[in-house]
Formats: structure tokens, sequence, C-alpha cells
């Protein structure tokens, strides 16, 4: 991939395309656009380079960032640093994978429909729901999705409860969606790291459509979806879980707690922090759902010779056939990005997946061992996975500052999440080792006292 180039076009080229659709000029092009909105003036744009010289200029420019080989990350918040297997890039880089369209056409369409079909299931297991769709945007496109389809669901509903140990960026992905569809966005307050039960119960009416929590919640404590699902009874309200896939290896699955639908980011299989996205967004409903869930489906069939073969299915729900009517938006999705979390999930297998959430809550907890051992104060009071928030008594950005130039990329100011001051969100993932996860506490005792 990093060897691609881009061809430019030379002026013949232009002037041919010209004269293919039929005008002299450019501008011509640009009739409609009325007068008094045109820009005049040229933009204050410097000269054009080379590619040999604009090469150069740009690896400069990327050799400021700090990346995931250079450094051990300690900083997740929702983009993790996870090992991806090599033969994601090998697979995915095939070229009737990574210039595949949406396959309209199942006839030739069939490796991917098939791949997309099997991710599905992986996703379907991993959740405990009946079926899941091929895929959103990410985790947080995902997660305002549910809550337009709760919205849509019940009716005389209007409002969406979050609570506030939800991803900040999800919060405000639901509510831009919400002032789309005309809901309210309510956030249901903290008890210590996780949602509080009586708040909850205090604001569930029949006017909720639906109450979303995240598992495990953005401080990487563990909710107790029973008991949320619990406080719904007796109203139509939907649960709508955002889950990490990964921790859903080790934690008992949504499906079985009482979600309706459980969304979330696949990110941690095969999926790189690329500045955190483009990612993958899953979706998976119960049974009752299935006509309602956006984007598409894959479906598994025989054709007229009776072997076995792989359709969309349930398309009428998309907006080249509903129009302003669909319940989904979507023309195209991130298949490329499900393929690889996908060949991810093959790769390891249903055990070692398992050993990787494992690898995942060992070393977060050697991590958190440690720092109580130097007298931090840990924030979390439920059991948790991969990432906790820590009390500090200094400014979290002169912290990680100085943890840089120790060599180590800290960790999350999650202080206005948390409600609190110097709260401080740490991920070890398995990524970590045991030498980096105690060269960087003696350098956050160092810098943070």
């Amino acid at each position: 991939m990093a060897n691609f180039r881009y061809l430019p076009n030379t002026e013949q080229d232009r002037q041919e395309m010209l004269e293919t659709i039929g005008v002299k000029d450019i501008m011509d092009i640009f009739s409609d656009i009325p007068e008094e909105v045109r820009r005049k003036e040229k933009m204050n744009l410097p000269e054009a380079l080379s590619e040999m010289e604009l090469v150069k200029e740009l690896g400069n420019m990327a050799g400021k960032n700090t990346t995931s080989s250079q450094m051990p990350y300690f900083i997740g918040a929702g983009t993790y640093d996870h090992h991806v297997p090599s033969i994601v890039k090998h697979i995915i880089t095939r070229q009737e994978f990574l210039t595949a369209y949406v396959p309209y056409q199942p006839e030739v369409s069939q490796g991917e429909l098939q791949a997309l079909f099997e991710w599905q299931t992986m996703v379907a297991e991993l959740t405990g729901m009946d079926l899941a769709n091929c895929g959103l945007y990410d985790g947080y496109n995902a997660v305002a999705e549910a809550a337009n389809l709760a919205f849509g669901s019940v009716k005389k509903a209007t409002k969406v409860l979050v609570s506030k140990a939800l991803d900040p960026q999800a919060i405000g992905t639901v509510k831009s969606y919400g002032f789309g569809k005309d809901y309210a966005v309510e956030e249901v307050e903290l008890e210590n790291d996780i949602t509080s039960l009586d708040d909850l119960k205090a604001k569930v009416n029949e006017e909720v459509a639906a109450v979303i929590v995240q598992y495990p919640n953005f401080f990487g404590s563990i909710e107790d979806l029973k008991a949320i699902k619990e406080t719904l009874e007796g109203t139509k309200a939907l649960l709508i879980v955002s889950a990490n896939p990964l921790a859903l290896a080790k934690l008992e699955k949504p499906g079985a707690l009482g979600a309706d639908i459980t969304v979330g980011n696949v990110q941690p299989f095969g999926i790189p922090m690329a500045f955190g996205g483009p990612h993958c967004g899953y979706f998976a409903v119960n049974s009752k759902l299935m006509r309602k869930i956006p984007s598409r489906i894959v479906g598994e069939t025989v054709d007229e010779e009776g072997k076995r073969g792989f359709v969309m299915t349930l398309s009428t729900r998309e907006q080249h056939i509903r129009r302003e009517k669909a319940t989904s938006n979507y023309s195209s999705n991130q298949a490329l990005f499900a393929l690889a979390s996908a060949i991810a999930m093959t790769a390891y297998g249903k055990e070692g997946v398992q050993e990787l959430a494992q690898l995942n809550i060992n070393n977060a907890h050697y991590l958190a061992k440690l720092l109580k051992e130097n007298g931090f104060e840990l924030l979390n009071t439920k059991p948790f996975f991969n990432e906790f928030a820590v009390k500090l008594n200094k400014d979290i950005k002169e912290v990680n500052k100085a943890l840089h130039e120790k060599g180590f990329v800290g960790g999350f100011d999650a202080s206005q999440a948390y409600g609190q001051e110097h709260t401080y969100l740490l991920c070890a993932t398995e990524k970590r080792t045991k030498a980096e996860i105690e060269s960087f506490v003696s350098a956050l005792a160092e810098v943070a006292k």
C-alpha cells in the first residue's frame, strides 16, 4: 500500500477529457454556480512539488508523529494498540477484495459475499445475538443507528437514555442523530465508575425508546447488564449495548443478558489504529428487529443447481429502492475492514481469541497492581477489562509530555467524562511486555508525583 503512487493528469489528458464531455474550458463545468459565490482570487497555496520532492516532504512530516512501533502505547479510549496478524494484509490487498464495490451482482461477487456472511456469523456468535449485518462505518455510527432504530420502533417515544459511562464520542454522535430525528438524548449519571441504577430507574418511563450502555464501559469497568435490563421491565424501551468484541471472548454475551441490540467497533481484530479511523462498526440484533436493521445483510441460499451461494438480502430497506423511506442510507460500508477482522478472528481461532482477551486482562491488572504498589489511586470499583482509571495529582497534559520524553505514549485525559479532575485512563493490551509495563510505572511515578 505504501508504494502506491498518484499519477497526475497532463494538460493533454485534461484537454482530451474536456473534448470528450463536450466543453472547451474547465470553467464551463461550473457554469451553473452563480458568479457571486465563486472564488475570484487564487488560493494561497505553495508551488507544486515534483514527486520526489513531495515524497521527501511528506516523509519528513510523517516522521514527526510517534507510532506504536517506536514507543509502548498505554492509551486506549476507543482505539487500541493490538497486534494485526500478517495474513490480514496479504489477503485484503488481493485485488478482488481491495477493488471490490457493493456486491449487487452475486454471480461475480461470491468470494466477498461469503467472507461477509462468515463475518456476520462470527459477530453473532461473539455477541450472542440472533443475527448481524455486514458492517457499518464505525462503532460510534453503529451506536447512533441503534438509537434511531429504537426510536422508530417504540411508539410514542420521545427520548433515548445514554449512560455517562458511554464513550463521549458515541454520546456526541447519538445527540447529532437525535437532533436530525427529533428525539431527546438524556444522560444517566455515574455511580463511581459504572452506570447509576438508581438514576436509571428514576429516568426510565414510557417515553424512553432505549437505554444505551457500554460493555466494558469507557472507564474499562464491566456493567451489570442483567440488572440494567431489569430496570426496563414494564416498558417498551430497548437495551442497546456497545461492546468491545475482544472482551466478549471472556465476558458473558450481551444477548444472554437481555440486550436487544449489540453494536461496537471491530478495530481490536485486525484493524490498525490509523489515527482513530477509519475502522468498522458491527450491528447485531434479536430476530424481532431483523427487518429494521440498517445497512445490508448477506444471506445464504442455493443456486438453480442446488449449490450453496450467497446474496445480499433484505435490501428493500436501502435508499436505492425505498428512497426517502429507507431505514438505511448506505451506498457503501466498511466491507474491506470487516473482511480484515474476519481474517484476524479466523487466524486466532476460537481458543486463540479467548487467550488474546485473557492476555489483555492479565496485562492491565498487572499494570494496575504495580501502580497501587507505587501509591496511585485506582478509581475503578468494579472488575475491568484492559483499561482502567487512575487519579493523578498533576496536569495530565504535562505528565504525558514528560512520559513522551522518556519514551512512552501515556494515557487519556478522562477528567471531563468521569467528572473529576486529573482522571487518567490507562490501557495495556497484549502487546505490552512485562518489562514495558514495569518501566512505564517507574516513569509515571517519577513524573506524576
